[in-house]
């Protein structure tokens, strides 16, 4: 009878542990100037084409890395490692999602300061990764045109812990019959205001206005950390007394 009681507390604790090492990372990021931007889905939405189109575009302007996760195998970080961006592997094993520790794993050897962008590709999940924080900046949350308009609906949890929804594979919303007002309606219903991006990786459809996206909100976050640290410059000025402003 006390099964159900102590896998809660056991899921409790895991997630305790999980948020502290997310928010070291978080720091961490934010100390070294990396933009750090997580995508999830489930699989076959096309997010690996998504994020190789994606690298492969922000190469020339920006430094870009990305980890990928996956239960076994190095498929998508070998596709990734086409965009001649670094690409590192995290093989799950069982897990059906990333988690922070993990992440931290993978940097290992890896200097944050000489990247503006790191990418982490999810397990293709919509359920797991949805409460576990990876010290990311920037949650995605994808769905194709392939998979019907109910995503939001189904999977309500990953859109309200996400940032933007973006729908690929838009280039075959006719050839599919998709309802582009159903799924955006679905999406605002479960998230009201929640950003929404259509993307083709194959036809590049949407991936300059995503990219621009991704460039404002480095800006803003490096302006927000910049404001930050003037504040703190400033409360340890002192003051006539000998104290700090602060």
């Amino acid at each position: 009878m006390s099964r159900p009681t102590r896998l809660v507390e056991v899921r409790q604790k895991v997630l305790k542990q999980n948020d502290v090492v997310a928010r070291e990372l978080r720091d961490r990021f934010r100390s070294a100037g990396v933009f750090v931007v997580s995508l999830v889905s489930s699989p076959g939405s096309g997010k690996t084409a998504f994020l190789e189109k994606t690298l492969t575009m922000m190469r020339g302007e920006f430094r870009v890395a990305a980890l990928v996760g996956d239960l076994a195998t190095d498929n998508d970080a070998k596709r990734l490692a086409r965009s001649q961006a670094p690409v590192k592997q995290i093989t799950t094993g069982t897990l059906c999602h990333l988690e922070a520790e993990m992440v931290r794993a993978a940097l290992e050897g890896w200097d944050e300061r000489e990247l503006d962008f790191l990418f982490i590709e999810n397990v293709g999940n919509l359920v797991c990764p949805a409460t576990f924080d990876l010290g990311e900046e920037l949650r995605l949350v994808l769905f194709s045109t392939t998979e019907g308009e109910d995503k939001p609906l189904k999977y309500p949890t990953i859109f309200n812990t996400a940032d933007i929804a973006v729908i690929t594979k838009i280039d075959l919303a006719d050839a599919v019959e998709f309802n582009r007002e159903a799924a955006h309606r679905n999406i605002q219903s479960v998230r009201p205001g929640m950003e929404i991006m259509e993307v083709s990786s194959k036809s590049g459809r949407g991936m300059e206005e995503f990219i621009s996206y991704l460039r404002m909100r480095r800006a803003e976050s490096r302006g927000a950390a910049a404001k930050g640290n003037e504040l703190r410059d400033f409360s340890l000025v002192p003051s006539p007394s000998g104290r700090g402003l602060g």
